[in-house]
């Protein structure tokens, strides 16, 4: 499993933006190159049919632009990844998570089943296609929803008629709300609303905590759910909360003694041994590195370990947090413990023993910011780094435009350093064989380009709202703070601009760290020929 998912709560985050964040990574031993589109209304298909699963699906007449990380190679399916559509509502899809035999067993996975024997005769099973996942979510729900619940509802909606084939979280935010779902069986789920002053450090395992009933059957305040969750949770008995003795369970309790509100990962999650070494000693570093004084997180009380199941879903962090707190978390190697496979500390064992969140395998990182003190024409960024994070850089990306910047679009199955893609594995491949030698190199090269890139947004900000120097500019009018500009004609130019002077500086550091690896080769040798 892949995937590690940050969200970060607009009364969190140092300038009001709810973040949704979230690293897609690969299977071990395989890489999905990525590119980023833009799709427009009219290249949304209005009959979508998956690849894996094999599911046709008819798709509304009235789709929005939306922005979009497939991948490069289309083999396996779309995969979109994560995006903002021209409503200027984000989704991530999808962190893939774990469940339990139980609820497994009471409603089962929707798997693709082939065809069987022979077409006419008694024996023939036509095929019976998959459900929805990973590879569908993104491209059948943001092109249709104009807010973070509209995208839970219409992706339970989806879920609850179509099934889904695999476990997966998924994130959708707006101007004001972070919404988590979570897939509970084949075709069940719960969502929850991310508290605005919280952050939530989600690895590949179900982690919502706690989950309140009467509001997800009521005014689903802050959650949310399929309609006959409560039903389905008291058939097959999948509530473990212990309740006072007065309680005949939860249906029966009043919400004053608790009776309303049960724990998701105890019902739907797992708690395994490979849990400790895979997903929480992800959440575990993540929180550490947020609430460094919060808690004892290297004592040896059972708290607060790498392998502890109770770590909070969310928790408020001790300063506001940035897109470089987010991007640092989500490349981090356990830096300062004896589980960092780059530090000279620890033995071997340790080195090795957790799954790092900066893995070699990411496949892309997205961060989606929708600001809050900006023109709705220029209020969405998409911040994008490729390869693996601990040696990447992220480039942001306006998305009220019709087409990326080409450094960002252009992957292919040849590996070229015109694309941002392949030069960032190159450069992360490169310079881990020689960590403290090069992550010098890495770390100049990380710093100036995320400041050209809050420059060239900045500019770009400032650009969007002066005066149109003449009528003829047209676009958005000034009802929205753009003061008439074709404001995504300026967007887009502004994406190319940063575009390509991240690319000057990825090849310049690309070619610095090559130097310094070259002469760290095995076959050096120090006498010269002269």
């Amino acid at each position: 499993m892949g995937c590690t998912t940050l969200l970060v709560g607009r009364k969190a985050s140092a300038d009001g933006s709810p973040l949704v964040a979230r690293t897609e990574d690969s299977s071990n031993g395989s890489f999905d190159p990525k590119r980023v589109v833009v799709v427009p209304p009219e290249d949304q298909p209005r009959v979508y049919t998956s690849v894996l699963g094999h599911l046709r699906i008819e798709l509304p007449d009235n789709p929005l632009r939306y922005t979009s990380v497939p991948n490069a190679l289309p083999d396996e399916g779309l995969w979109g990844s994560a995006g903002i559509n021209a409503a200027n509502v984000g989704m991530s899809a999808t962190e893939t998570l774990t469940s339990n035999p139980r609820v497994l067993g009471a409603d089962p996975l929707v798997e693709l089943v082939p065809e069987s024997g022979t077409p006419g005769t008694p024996d023939h099973r036509p095929e019976r296609p998959g459900g929805i996942g990973e590879e569908d979510m993104l491209t059948l729900v943001l092109p249709y929803i104009r807010s973070a619940r509209e995208g839970v509802e219409r992706l339970g909606a989806l879920l609850a008629e179509h099934g889904t084939y695999e476990m997966n979280g998924i994130a959708f935010s707006d101007v004001a709300d972070i919404w988590w779902l979570e897939t509970v069986g084949g075709h069940h789920w719960i969502a929850k609303r991310v508290p605005e002053d919280h952050y939530v450090t989600m690895p590949n395992q179900l982690g919502i905590d706690s989950f309140d009933l009467d509001d997800a059957d009521g005014e689903g305040r802050d959650h949310l759910a399929s309609p006959d969750l409560r039903a389905f949770l008291e058939e097959h008995h999948l509530d473990l909360t212990l309740r006072p003795a007065s309680s005949t369970g939860f249906g029966a309790a009043p919400s004053s003694a608790g009776g309303s509100v049960i724990n998701p990962r105890e019902a739907f999650g797992s708690h395994t041994d490979s849990d400790h070494v895979y997903n929480t000693p992800r959440a575990w570093y993540m929180q550490r590195t947020l609430n460094p004084t919060s808690e004892d997180w290297d004592g040896p009380g059972p708290g607060n370990r790498p392998d502890s199941d109770d770590l909070a879903w969310s928790r408020r962090p001790e300063r506001k947090l940035t897109i470089e707190d987010v991007k640092d978390v989500l490349s981090s190697h356990y830096q300062g413990t004896p589980f960092d496979p780059y530090s000279a500390h620890g033995n071997e064992a340790q080195r090795r023993a957790f799954r790092p969140i900066g893995i070699n395998r990411h496949n892309a990182l997205a961060i989606l910011q929708i600001r809050p003190d900006r023109p709705e024409s220029s209020r969405a960024l998409q911040w994008i780094a490729y390869a693996s994070n601990p040696f990447t850089t992220l480039i942001p990306m306006f998305t009220n435009v019709d087409e990326a910047p080409e450094y960002l679009a252009t992957t292919t199955a040849q590996v070229s350093t015109d694309s941002f893609y392949w030069t960032s594995r190159l450069l992360a491949t490169l310079a881990d064989a020689h960590f403290a030698d090069a992550i010098p190199l890495i770390e100049r090269y990380q710093q100036r380009t995320l400041a050209l890139g809050h420059a060239a947004v900045h500019a770009a900000d400032g650009a969007a709202s002066q005066p149109p120097h003449s009528a003829a500019t047209g676009g958005s009018s000034a009802a929205d703070g753009s003061a008439g500009q074709n404001v995504p004609s300026l967007l887009a130019e502004a994406n190319i601009a940063i575009a390509e002077q991240i690319r000057t500086e990825t090849d310049q550091v690309l070619a610095a760290v090559l130097h310094t690896t070259s002469n760290l080769m095995t076959n050096r040798f120090s006498r010269s020929d002269s």
